[in-house]
């Protein structure tokens, strides 16, 4: 009860000093959205360049922006048309609609696993009462897809998309371009910070589950067949708390990790410990953090391992980072749909001699029969064995079938050298959740004590993220002590990156209190001695000792 008191307070601060908001409130607001408020946008713009900073530093790694609005073909490529579904059910009573593994969260370990047939048996068996109105009445449990679908153009000429749930495709399809860009050399990264949107079934717990979320992923893309080597010394000393797939705990260092083999990528297990780093530079407390990797039942198909950071607070452990290795499914996927190569080359250290005895076109029977898919036909042609007869059907990446002749081929055979080859790269994936990243910071740098017998709140932002740097003080707007203290402040809006608020309302101490609520570092007071000497009272937040100091030699002018 006690927490829950301390969430309600914290909540109801970050409301009033204009953080975090209920989105459209004037219409009753809307589940699942929030409004950053003057303070929140710009926490969240610090975090988010703190973020694309921390990765860029790699040097390797490149900011790109995809458009949000994504057509049904890319996303059907992907597999999320067909997959991306939560399982729900509704109250046969209010009509509530709910995800049927959070109904059943208190009845089993991990009901996110489930298959809806398992779902179904165990909504059945324990008949969960209805978190809306209390009674026990559930209609058979559906798969319901997130996406919020769209129309990309106007009338008849309108073809049908989706409104992103992920960042990550536009990486994906934009793999060319990237591949120039980087010389054609592996590994690179590409990294992007934008909106999500996911039509949540039941959204709750604030800023844990949104319909409209921000969201920051990296595609790092490298060649399989080389030996991956990333420096851990920096790790060493740091035990981490890792729960393996099968909910064992271990406290180890990464360099441990991995060469037992819990962690089994040097990829994964470098950017688990970039991640460790990015989250502590933020403010998070580090006893409340861990990794967790997915069970074998939880893991997607395409992915060799991934783990999730987990941060602890006022909701409980909930995941804020996904960290995947997702092999080779996605340029794969992308290719075979769309016919377009999205590949890299490996050279060889020395060349090889081959042997070719097979099939290829006639390019000059071929092309004239095949047109535009004369080159997919040459290559599934080459494909096949050399006791092929013909004619035979071939089966295009868009799902066409053509008949190939028996003048339509040629046999070959020749002995070629060949310096390199083609191949599909592997991708590895951080995956981060910005806003409940930004609710941990809040939720870890809140600070409740007494002064004066009253309560007294505090945000003990990181520098790093604070959304104010300075707030200048006026003790009175009179005397020329206001004069003063605007001119101040404008030359601390003019400083780069420097955000500085003005305020000359109520007494000084009510002040004080209002920037502390919203994790001001510094208070700067100009009173009737400045009017004499040109010197402020400089206060820090967190000790809320003060210092006399010339406005010339203040720290940040």
């Amino acid at each position: 009860m006690a927490d829950d008191a301390r969430l309600e307070r914290l909540q109801g601060m970050l409301r009033q000093r204009g953080v975090l908001l209920p989105a459209f409130d004037l219409y009753g607001g809307a589940k699942g959205l929030y409004d950053f408020g003057p303070v929140g946008g710009r926490l969240r713009s610090k975090i988010n360049q703190a973020w694309l900073n921390h990765w860029t530093s790699l040097g390797n790694v490149v900011e790109v922006s995809s458009p949000t609005v994504t057509p049904y073909e890319v996303l059907e490529a992907s597999g999320h048309v067909g997959e991306f579904s939560d399982f729900m059910t509704q109250c046969g009573e209010c009509d509530e609609a709910s995800r049927a593994d959070t109904l059943l969260e208190p009845h089993h370990p991990n009901p996110d696993s489930l298959n809806g047939e398992d779902l179904q048996a165990l909504l059945d068996d324990v008949s969960p009462k209805c978190p809306a109105c209390g009674v026990v009445s559930w209609s058979p449990i559906e798969a319901q897809n997130l996406m919020f679908s769209t129309t990309i153009g106007a009338g008849s000429s309108g073809r049908p998309g989706f409104m992103r749930p992920e960042t990550a495709q536009g990486m994906f399809t934009m793999f060319p371009a990237l591949y120039r860009h980087f010389r054609e050399q592996l590994p690179f990264g590409a990294i992007q910070v934008g909106k999500g949107y996911r039509n949540e079934i039941s959204p709750r717990q604030g800023m844990i589950r949104l319909r409209e979320f921000n969201m920051a992923e990296m595609e790092y893309f490298i060649d399989p067949s080389i030996q991956e080597s990333h420096d851990f010394s920096k790790w060493d000393s740091t035990l981490m708390e890792l729960l393996d797939g099968e909910g064992e705990v271990h406290t180890l260092s990464l360099t441990h990790a991995i060469s037992s083999g819990l962690i089994r990528h040097q990829t994964v297990g470098f950017f688990m410990g970039k991640t460790y780093d990015f989250l502590l530079e933020l403010g998070i407390d580090s006893q409340k953090v861990r990794f967790r990797q997915h069970a074998p039942d939880e893991m997607a198909h395409y992915a060799s391992d991934c783990w999730d950071v987990e941060l602890h607070g006022s909701y409980g452990w909930i995941e804020c980072v996904g960290i995947a290795h997702r092999g080779c499914y996605d340029l794969e996927a992308h290719e075979k749909a769309s016919g377009r190569t999205l590949r890299a080359r490996r050279e060889f250290l020395e060349p090889k001699i081959m042997e070719i005895d097979g099939w290829t076109i006639d390019g000059g029977v071929a092309g004239p029969a095949f047109r535009g898919d004369a080159g997919q036909v040459k290559e599934l042609v080459e494909s096949l064995d050399l006791e092929t007869e013909f004619p035979v059907d071939v089966v295009l990446n868009d799902g066409r079938t053509l008949t190939v002749e028996s003048q339509h081929v040629k046999r070959v055979q020749k002995t070629v050298k060949e310096t390199g080859e083609w191949f599909i790269p592997h991708v590895v994936e951080p995956a981060f959740g910005i806003d409940r990243i930004l609710w941990h910071v809040l939720d870890h740098a809140y600070d409740e004590s007494e002064k004066g017998g009253e309560p007294y709140r505090m945000l003990k932002l990181s520098s790093l993220v604070a959304p104010i740097d300075v707030v200048i003080l006026p003790l009175f707007e009179k005397n020329g002590m206001d004069e003063i203290a605007s001119e101040l402040h404008k030359r601390c809006c003019m400083i780069p990156n420097l955000v500085s608020m003005y305020d000359a309302s109520g007494s000084i101490g009510k002040r004080y209190a209002r920037a502390d609520e919203i994790g001001v570092p510094l208070c700067i007071t100009v009173d009737h001695q400045s009017l004499e000497d040109n010197t402020v009272t400089m206060r820090k937040r967190d000790d809320g000792s003060q210092v006399r100091i010339s406005i010339d030699e203040l720290p940040f002018l």
